[in-house]
């Protein structure tokens, strides 16, 4: 299934490796089959259920994007060298399909080929029929789940990063500042564990749910047209920063038209508020869902600007020093 939602993508990969230097190591035949992990033993938490079996896109937008799923799951993929940082990978879509093709499947070949174990993220969404918790109840089980399985898949607990896309930007940087608040009920040892990420990459991210940024798809999925300040805040990241907050990539192109680019700028400024380390790249020009980056374009850059990055802050090759982490979340956030 992997190799046929790939399909979608491999066109523009294809071209994208021959320009960059960065994805020159990819190879049509590096990705080998991956291990699904089902993120729940039983139902998924909350209500609600899709009608009619998963759907993947045939054409235009919604080319090898993943709708209607019932069994929100991981696959998990395992690179040749293993450089022990994973990363759980979320597609956007609006929270109502996932850009598996476009987004998800390509960066997990990129990650592949630099050392790093990709997990692919398949979550729930309100516009399948689930309630509106549900994507960050499965973002925040995916992350104890890749705990609890570290040693298994060749993975250092304390190199687990997220990367998000569009809604996945918002679904990422939910996961990384909310993740002390129980968005579900344990259901077995490994909701002991803590599901902070060590550190998050945003892509043209949503962020806010708050006026005047608050035209976006995601928003409406996820909130409706709710105006209750308590409710846009309980879902608009930048509003739950703290210095516990994992270091943050972000990137997106001034003129991108779906996302307002506000949202890396204020998610940004809150970071740094909290002196957080973060960077932020803002290109001119690009738009919205460059994926990897349209070779010849500005965005083409940011996979070699994250890999630098993360190399800095010691979640690839030599580590750098880190604080502690309690494996149990202490508090609400």
């Amino acid at each position: 299934m992997f190799r046929r939602h790939f399909l979608a993508g491999c066109a523009a990969l294809a071209a994208t490796v021959a320009a960059s230097p960065v994805l020159a190591q990819v190879r049509s035949d590096s990705v080998g089959t991956p291990t699904v992990v089902n993120l729940w033993p039983g139902s998924p938490p909350g209500s609600g259920k899709p009608s009619g079996p998963e759907r993947v896109g045939r054409e235009g937008a919604g080319l090898g994007a993943v709708a209607n799923i019932s069994t929100p799951r991981m696959k998990i993929y395992r690179p040749a060298n293993p450089n022990g940082t994973a990363v759980l990978i979320m597609g956007g879509g609006g929270y109502f399909r996932i850009q598996i093709g476009h987004e998800s499947d390509p960066a997990a070949r990129w990650l592949l080929a630099l050392g790093v174990t990709p997990v692919v993220l398949y979550y729930r969404m309100p516009a399948d029929g689930w309630q509106r918790d549900a994507p960050f109840q499965d973002a925040q089980r995916a992350m104890r789940l890749l705990r609890s399985r570290a040693s298994e898949f060749g993975i250092d607990p304390d190199k687990i990063g997220v990367m998000g896309f569009s809604a996945g930007g918002h679904l990422a940087a939910m996961t990384e500042t909310r993740f002390r608040h129980a968005w579900y009920q344990p259901v077995d040892a490994a909701d002991k564990l803590s599901s902070r990420p060590d550190f998050a990459a945003l892509i043209f991210p949503v962020i806010t749910f708050k006026p005047p940024y608050d035209t976006t798809r995601s928003k409406r999925e996820i909130v409706g047209d709710t105006t209750d300040p308590a409710t846009l805040s309980a879902y608009s990241p930048q509003d739950h920063v703290t210095k516990r907050t994992p270091p943050t990539f972000l990137a997106q192109a001034a003129d991108d038209p779906i996302a307002n680019p506000q949202n890396s700028i204020i998610m940004f400024n809150a970071l740094q508020k909290a002196k957080v380390p973060a960077e932020l790249h803002m290109f001119q020009a690009g738009g919205h869902g460059f994926g990897l980056g349209v070779p010849g374009t500005l965005p083409a850059a940011w996979p070699r600007l994250f890999t630098a990055w993360a190399k800095h802050n010691g979640f690839a090759g030599a580590p750098a020093p880190k604080p502690a982490e309690n494996t149990q979340d202490d508090e609400d956030n």
